[in-house]
């Protein structure tokens, strides 16, 4: 009997439709005409267990006790799970071959091989479980998985990878967030202080930004327009572009801080004839943007929608799971596997029959072409998010839904258009020994970007927010070097510098993905890439929302700003545990491990050495941000729950133990 574990139940059905008929529905499994199985983990059956599984004094918050750091981890599980995994057990004993089912991520991975380890299955049968691999719920696309099934043992790395992650997390979570805790009771702040390896150095990006916004003293700066005209009367302008000279006048950014400066310039300018210096023509193209994952859909989505990363996760497993119309949803990758370009007229068919709107006046799609997007060697566990075969009913999906899968199928039509054309032009002039520069953009053929301009006449301002490359084309006339032109007037243009803008869920989403752009460390840069970031694409919603659930981050409108909580918080934490260069280290050594670059102990060894001098740094210094500062959620002794496991004499004596972020 062959048993397919899938990571919920939805998957398992999913995989159940596919099984020979008659299915016969047990409690927490399916089983198939032929005698094989499908079962389901709800998601992780299993967690880590509380420090004082390890030691029972571990069950009071103590400073000495820190750091707890286990010889030999447990877990244990889920109590609302227990009936679930007695279900597999049998099952497991039963099976003569596993398949693990799990979604295709680290997470989904983990999931299954840690209730497979738990089980206690060894020799044969687990070196020869199965894989399998669904990013489509479909049953053509099930059909096909099942007949790609790889190894598990293949997978090892990304389970190992993820488990590194969860341990990392639990032993950051609890020491630092005990440590914390602990400190601010000596110093009158009676709430539970949540420290996380990835929530908090994205808390203190918000913090900064927030105090560089309040310490922003703006001041004015000067621009030079030349208006130009030839003799053919045709009129444009040009930019003063200011010598070394002028270098002690202006600031580190090259602006013109003095005004008498400028209008010098203005006055020696106007009605002087002008020399054109240097014409330069390019023909560019621009190739059409990758189809998404969940971090860059999320990204799109908050600047054209308003969504937060919470809502758009939330709405693309609605699609996948309950629609059946995009695929899986948690991907971190934006590249396809070459064999699904096959399918490509089939998917393209289902989104023009469902939603003909998307190429309403423009050239149809080619089937035929093949973006940069089908890359094999991008692709492993998982891929891109895509529009699956299956025909959108737009009237039945709700306005988020609708707007989310549009998305995702506007962006997977672009990848069969030719691309962007236009000519970019830019001409320097000489005008009273003053140099002067402009530019202009013409387009020479639209390509996929047809998808997006023949929306614009009915899309509002946030609808049109994605297209940022989309610069305003200026216009100038045929110009040649050596061409005399006439200044009829220069224009002194006063300025003021602006404060760095607030978070919004969009560029805090842009922040993590991106980290490397906020890592003070030279050092740290140099070994990230552009594309490492804080969390994973399942976790950074959830981050996100645990800040604002703990108090430590609220919204003004679009603006994510920071509380006095948050605040105070990040100012009693040393910088290193407030930025994001650890963590986003530690981060790129998880991404190695999952491509075998790297071992376990090799990434835990320093964690735990540096989580050891982060602690003897809590004890030494008292958190006097917190001082006067109101918790959002205040510390009330009452008596312990059955769950928390406390006694009464314990809850007398300890702080409230809470339940510590995974990140």
């Amino acid at each position: 009997m062959i048993l397919y574990i899938a990571e919920k139940p939805s998957l398992g059905r999913a995989i159940a439709d596919v099984l020979p008929k008659p299915l016969k529905k047990g409690e927490g499994f399916i089983r198939a005409a032929n005698g094989d199985c499908v079962s389901w983990c709800v998601g992780h059956l299993l967690e880590q267990a509380e420090p004082d599984a390890y030691a029972p004094e571990y069950k009071s918050w103590k400073f000495d006790h820190l750091p707890i750091v286990p010889d030999v981890w447990k877990m244990k599980p889920k109590y609302k799970m227990r009936g679930q995994i007695s279900v597999l057990r049998g099952l497991v004993k039963e099976a003569t071959q596993l398949v693990n089912a799990g979604d295709p991520d680290r997470e989904g991975q983990l999931l299954v091989d840690e209730i497979i380890a738990h089980l206690g299955v060894k020799g044969a049968k687990l070196q020869q479980a199965k894989r399998l691999l669904i990013s489509d719920l479909n049953p053509q696309a099930v059909t096909r998985a099942l007949g790609q099934l790889r190894l598990n043992r293949e997978f090892i790395p990304l389970s190992t990878s993820a488990l590194a992650r969860s341990r990392a997390d639990w032993l950051y979570g609890i020491n630092m967030t005990r440590a914390y805790t602990i400190q601010g009771r000596k110093v009158g702040y009676q709430g539970v202080l949540s420290v996380g390896r990835v929530q908090t150095p994205l808390l203190g990006l918000v913090v900064r930004r927030d105090e560089e916004i309040s310490h922003f003293v703006p001041k004015a700066f000067y621009d030079v327009m030349a208006h130009l005209s030839t003799d053919a009367q045709q009129s444009f302008s040009a930019k003063w572009q200011p010598s070394e000279a002028c270098q002690p006048y202006m600031d580190e950014d090259g602006r013109v801080l003095s005004k008498g400066l400028a209008q010098n310039v203005v006055g020696r300018i106007t009605g002087q004839a002008a020399t054109v210096e240097k014409v330069t023509a390019q023909d560019k193209k621009q190739h059409a943007p990758l189809p998404y994952n969940l971090s860059s859909l999320q990204i799109d989505a908050a600047k054209r929608f308003g969504m937060s990363a919470k809502t758009v996760l939330d709405t693309c497993q609605s699609l996948y799971e309950r629609h059946k119309l995009i695929t899986y949803p948690r991907s971190d990758s934006r590249y396809l596997p070459v064999e699904q370009h096959a399918m490509a007229p089939s998917v393209i068919g289902a989104i023009n029959k469902g939603a003909p709107e998307l190429t309403q006046g423009c050239d149809a799609p080619n089937s035929k072409l093949k973006s940069k997007a089908w890359n094999d060697k991008k692709v492993d566990a998982h891929h891109a998010i895509i529009p699956t075969e299956k025909v959108a009913n737009l009237g039945s999906l709700s306005p988020a839904e609708k707007q989310i899968y549009l998305q995702v199928a506007r962006q997977y039509l672009m990848q069969f258009y030719a691309a962007y054309l236009y000519k970019e032009t830019q001409v320097e002039i000489i005008i009273a020994g003053g140099l002067f520069k402009t530019k202009a953009k013409q387009e020479t053929a639209l390509g996929w970007k047809q998808l997006i301009k023949q929306n614009k006449a009915n899309a509002s301002a946030h609808d049109v927010a994605t297209d940022s490359s989309d610069d305003e084309l200026g216009t100038i006339p045929p110009l040649t070097k050596g061409q005399t032109l006439l200044c009829e007037r220069g224009e002194l243009l006063e300025k003021q510098t602006q404060p760095p803008k607030h978070f919004t869920d969009a560029t805090l989403l842009g922040a993590m993905t991106g980290i490397s752009r906020y890592v003070t460390d030279p050092e740290v840069r140099k070994i990230l890439k552009d594309t490492d970031g804080l969390g994973t694409e399942a976790t950074r919603a959830g981050i996100i929302e645990l800040l604002f659930k703990r108090g430590f981050l609220v919204r003004q409108g679009k603006a994510i700003v920071a509380t006095d909580v948050g605040k105070g918080l990040i100012n009693s934490l040393p910088l290193s545990a407030t930025t994001p260069d650890m963590t986003a280290l530690w981060e790129s050594n998880l991404d190695a491990m999952s491509r075998k670059e790297t071992q376990y102990q090799a990434f835990m060894q320093p964690l735990t050495t540096k989580l050891g001098e982060l602690i003897v740094q809590a004890g030494s210094v008292l958190p006097t941000a917190l001082q006067g500062v109101k918790s959002p959620t205040p510390f009330k002794r009452k008596a312990p729950s059955r769950k928390a496991g406390k006694t009464r004499a314990t809850a007398k004596k300890t702080v409230r133990k809470p339940r510590v972020a995974k990140a």
